[in-house]
């Protein structure tokens, strides 16, 4: 016997305020948190309990921490090739 399915009609969402919330640290880092909805749902033959819609929403949540010297490091092997040197002096032509 298969499980019974719960069907959900597709919402598009749009953000009505702000989608990022910035604090600063008692250290003064910066932190960034940035909510999106990545899906977001109305069940069509489902309701909670109370008779409200019950609703299925995924959300991806992205934090940025910025320190309060705002300084940071990469690995010179990241860089790949150094550009070389230009001339100083263009080459003369007679």
């Amino acid at each position: 016997m298969s499980e019974q399915k719960v069907d959900f009609m597709w919402l598009e969402s749009k953000c009505v305020g702000g989608d990022t919330v910035v604090f600063r640290l008692e250290d003064g880092a910066i932190v960034k948190v940035k909510v999106d909805i990545d899906r977001a749902g109305v069940a069509v033959n489902f309701t909670n309990p109370d008779g409200t819609p019950n609703y299925n929403i995924g959300t991806s949540v992205k934090i940025s921490v910025i320190p309060a010297n705002k300084k940071f490091s990469i690995p010179k092997s990241q860089f790949g090739a150094i550009p070389s040197k230009s001339p100083e002096k263009p080459p003369m032509i007679s």
